[in-house]
């Protein structure tokens, strides 16, 4: 079934940069507000009609400079400075805020030993390490993780610093974490993998940013 210009039913939507039908959890919306400036609505409840834009920085970046949410909603629209940008920092924001409920809910492990403790009872979903992390411990827990998960090995989130993972569990210097099953810690997941998907970053143990131990 064709996707209708601009409906907002159904699993699909249409991106208004490429024109490609996608599934709704790879665009992101954005609304203008009442006064025309174009509105990210990472939670997908603003008022008005949407404007869809596949969720990754390059796409938004492109749709900015190509005033594409104005030929969409057919109308004058004031683009934000650096709208990219911002995109990228709510949806690092809203995955930290779903590490925060996450490590309320019990459902995160700190520290390299406790983490390999969890790996070895088959208590980790998936793991997070700090984006200037050390190579070593990343590959050391990546290895075990692997070899217990097997096929249902879920790619390690690396893409926020130490001290953005020490501030959003209140801890210091988090270096390595790990997620239980549970529906919170699913939520950061989630969050996670789109926020790393939106900025291009690579999968797993990438090239550190800088050099702490792994004593956390």
């Amino acid at each position: 079934m064709t996707l209708q210009e601009g409906t907002e039913t159904g699993p699909f939507r249409r991106c208004a940069l490429s024109r490609e039908q996608l599934p709704k959890d790879a665009l992101i919306r954005f609304v203008a507000s009442p006064d025309g400036e174009i509105v990210p609505d990472l939670k997908e409840k603003l008022p008005g009609r949407g404007v869809w834009i596949t969720a990754d920085r390059a796409s938004v970046a492109e749709a900015a400079k190509r005033n594409a949410f104005a030929r969409a909603l057919k109308q004058a629209v004031k683009i934000p400075p650096a709208l990219a940008e911002r995109v990228g920092q709510m949806l690092n924001e809203a995955a930290l805020s779903a590490l925060s409920l996450a490590n309320k809910a019990g459902s995160v492990t700190f520290g390299f030993a406790k983490i390999e403790d969890a790996i070895k009872k088959g208590r980790v979903r998936a793991l997070v390490h700090a984006a200037d992390a050390a190579e070593d411990g990343c590959r050391k827990l990546d290895g075990k993780y692997a070899a217990i998960a097997g096929d249902g090995a879920i790619a390690p989130i690396r893409i926020f610093t130490a001290d953005e993972l020490g501030l959003a569990s209140g801890r210091t210097n988090v270096i390595h974490a790990a997620l239980a099953r549970g529906g919170a810690a699913e939520n950061f997941i989630a969050a996670a993998e789109r926020a790393q998907r939106y900025r291009g970053a690579a999968d797993g143990c990438q090239a550190s940013l800088g050099r702490k131990t792994d004593k956390e």
